[in-house]
Order: structure tokens, then C-alpha cells, then sequence
């Protein structure tokens, strides 16, 4: 994915402008095209720690924990704080800045490139709708199963509206208006994850609810039943 597709990069540079806010900051996800917001996201909570319903990713979880798209770095001090070793990794340079400023390990890389311990990541993080990173949610399913340990799973963090399968371009605008240049989005939700990790080689095997955030966890399917692109 090029600098120009990545979340919340080019024009007014949004994720920018929001993760160096010295006050909490807000990013709406607008489909191009549409003038009303389809997804609101607390930048200024992913700035402070884990909270009750972030560590439920972690229950029964072990390590190593690879965090997708970690942002700041919450998710990767919360498995820490767990004795799990963790790394973040994020594409964002300020996002690793801010993640790696108090020892926390992170790279800064996108999913897709080569990685440590390729095939040997016990967890995989997929929080505050990573799933859609690349608008493609099959593809990236199909990544993080490569980076799977044997026995390991993804822990996906899925759309409350159980149908919604959305693979769409998108621009992200903080609440003091900048926008930034459009890319490729897509939304899952926590009835249609269930289609697209199987198309993923992926399985679901366990479903939560914390804090009106919905959850699945997927490991690799027994028998492989992807379904073509």
C-alpha cells in the first residue's frame, strides 16, 4: 500500500494532526462520496492505557503478541504488563514514535511486509477495526494466517451491525476539520467475519461482547476451504 492509501495520511494529514494533540482527539471515517460520517474513532483513547474492554483480547492469550496497526502502543504495553512478549507495528511514523518512547517494542512496517517470526506469532491483534487496513479483509486474514504459530489465533475486533460487508474508499477528518487524501477502508461485522475468515482459511472459535465492542478470536481452519479470488 502506498503513503497515498494509508489511514488518515495526505491532504490535512488527520491521524497526524490527532495523535499530536495535546487535548483528546476524534477522526470520523467518511465514504467517498457521502457528506455524513460512517465511523467515529477516539484517537484520545487509543493515547491512554488498555482499558476493561481492550484486555479482553488478551484473556487466554500467549505470547508473542503481534499488534496490527498498534498506534500509540496501548495493546502492546497491556500484553507486556502480562508477561506476554509483544510487538506493535504501525506505518505510521509518528504512531511508532509514540509507541517506542518508553521502551515499548514496535517496528514501523505494514502487515504485509516481511516480518520477525514469520509463522511463529502465537497472537495476532486486530483492534479498533483493523480488520479493515487495506480494504481487503480476505487478503489480510489471509496474511495474518502466514504469520500464525501452529495452534494460534487472530483476536478481531469486528462492526456491531452483523451483517455489514463493506470494502470501500475512504477519508478520514478530525473534529477541527482536516481531511485527508482517500483510501482503502472496509468494515466487517461480527455475523459476516464469519464468511470472510473461512474465506481466509480461518475458522472462528470464540465470540464476545465487552462493552458494547464486538470480538472474535480465529485460528487456521482444519480443513482449508478459501474461496477464490
Amino acid at each position: 500500500m502506498s503513503a497515498e492509501e494509508t489511514f488518515g495520511v495526505g491532504g490535512g494529514e488527520p491521524y497526524r494532526v490527532a495523535l499530536g494533540s495535546v487535548t483528546p482527539s476524534r477522526i470520523s471515517l467518511h465514504r467517498v462520496g457521502e457528506p455524513h460520517a460512517s465511523i467515529e474513532m477516539d484517537v484520545g483513547e487509543w493515547q491512554r492505557p488498555a482499558n476493561q474492554a481492550d484486555v479482553t483480547a488478551l484473556d487466554g492469550a500467549s505470547g508473542p503478541v503481534l499488534d496490527v496497526g498498534c498506534g500509540p502502543g496501548r495493546m502492546v504495553r497491556a500484553a507486556s504488563s502480562r508477561a506476554l512478549p509483544a510487538l506493535g507495528i504501525d506505518v505510521l511514523v509518528e504512531a511508532i514514535a509514540l509507541t517506542v518512547a518508553d521502551g515499548t517494542p514496535a517496528l514501523r512496517r505494514s502487515v504485509f511486509d516481511r516480518l520477525p517470526l514469520e509463522g511463529r506469532w502465537s497472537t495476532i491483534l486486530l483492534m479498533d477495526g483493523n480488520v479493515g487496513i487495506g480494504g481487503d479483509p480476505i487478503t489480510l486474514l489471509q496474511r495474518c494466517r502466514t504469520l500464525l504459530a501452529p495452534g494460534g489465533s487472530v483476536v478481531i475486533e469486528v462492526d456491531g451491525d452483523p451483517g455489514l460487508l463493506d470494502e470501500s474508499l475512504y477519508t478520514a477528518v478530525t473534529d477541527t476539520g482536516e481531511e485527508s487524501s482517500p483510501f482503502p477502508w472496509a468494515r466487517v461485522g461480527h455475523d459476516a467475519i464469519e464468511e470472510v475468515a473461512e474465506a481466509a482459511g480461518l475458522e472462528i472459535s470464540g465470540r464476545w461482547v465487552a462493552d458494547g465492542r464486538h470480538f472474535v478470536r480465529a485460528g487456521r481452519a482444519s480443513i482449508l476451504t478459501a474461496v477464490p479470488r
